[in-house]
């Protein structure tokens, strides 16, 4: 009786290791800081093999406390001494992908890489074996040290079941570092309140409480304002230097900003 019980436990565990998820929302805040801690909470990591270039430090994917906020962790790729070799961020196992989600992350690279480094997301079959891995989209470039990038891909749909970052850098020692993943559909926003951006767009509610109003060098492309449940509420262009939101009910709202470069900037606001 207690060996059935035990093997019931066993089998129990086992199945809920290997759960598959629908949906992701990860900051990492939970995990466990430090340079060799995949893996954990389900993600796991394949890094770049070190090389003969001194000074003799590996790559590495670390778990760090973010240098604009000591209270939040993030997840960081620190290419090391070999600066031309791809380290791998892997998610937990997904259902499936039907094409009807988006992935969506910041990222931001970190004091004082020397140089760039990109992000490709892909899926993958095999969570240890990245010859499985396959792009999606284009690769981002992460280039201004400090900088908050808000990034969102449609994920298209697969039989692969693990969503992977992939992290290239351009020379020895640059850092990207990412946080608050979410895998979800697309009409849902994952909101931080966290973001601090270099970009030079600046705006304010009018004294009617119905407009937005931009200072910027150049209009922004785009903009999109959502509900504080996640839900798109508003979007479109500027007219003149006024955002309409004489339709929005009282309360907290926030705004995605596609500057006139193509990056995007996550800020929130009032309407009283």
């Amino acid at each position: 009786m207690k060996l059935r019980l035990l093997l019931g436990t066993l089998m129990l565990t086992a199945v809920a290791a290997h759960a598959q998820v629908a949906t992701i929302n990860e900051n990492f805040n939970n995990f466990t800081a430090g340079n060799t801690t995949f893996p954990q909470g389900g993600w796991s990591a394949v890094i770049a093999a070190p090389t003969a270039t001194p000074p003799p430090v590996s790559p590495r994917m670390l778990v760090v406390f973010d240098a604009n906020d000591n209270t939040n962790k993030v997840i960081q790729s620190y290419a090391g001494n070999n600066g031309a070799s791809p380290s791998y961020l892997i998610s937990p196992q997904i259902i499936a992908p039907a094409g009807d989600k988006t992935l969506s992350f910041q990222a931001t690279l970190v004091a004082p890489s020397p140089g760039p480094g990109s992000i490709q997301i892909g899926l993958a079959s095999n969570p240890a074996d990245m010859a499985t891995f396959v792009p999606v989209g284009n690769a981002i470039t992460i280039s201004t040290i400090g900088a908050v990038q808000n990034i969102s891909v449609p994920v298209p749909a697969s039989a692969s079941q693990y969503l992977v970052f992939r992290f290239t850098p351009t020379t020895t020692h640059v850092a990207v570092q990412i946080d608050n993943v979410v895998y979800n559909t697309a009409s849902n926003l994952a909101v931080s309140d966290n973001v601090k951006s270099k970009e030079e767009i600046q705006f304010a509610i009018n004294a009617e409480n119905t407009a937005l109003e931009f200072i910027a060098k150049k209009d922004p492309k785009n903009i999109q304002v959502y509900a504080a449940g996640g839900q798109k509420v508003a979007e479109g262009k500027l007219s003149g230097r006024s955002f309409d939101i004489s339709a929005l009910h009282t309360g907290v709202y926030y705004i995605l900003i596609e500057n006139a470069e193509g990056s995007v900037i996550k800020s929130k606001f009032i309407k009283k």
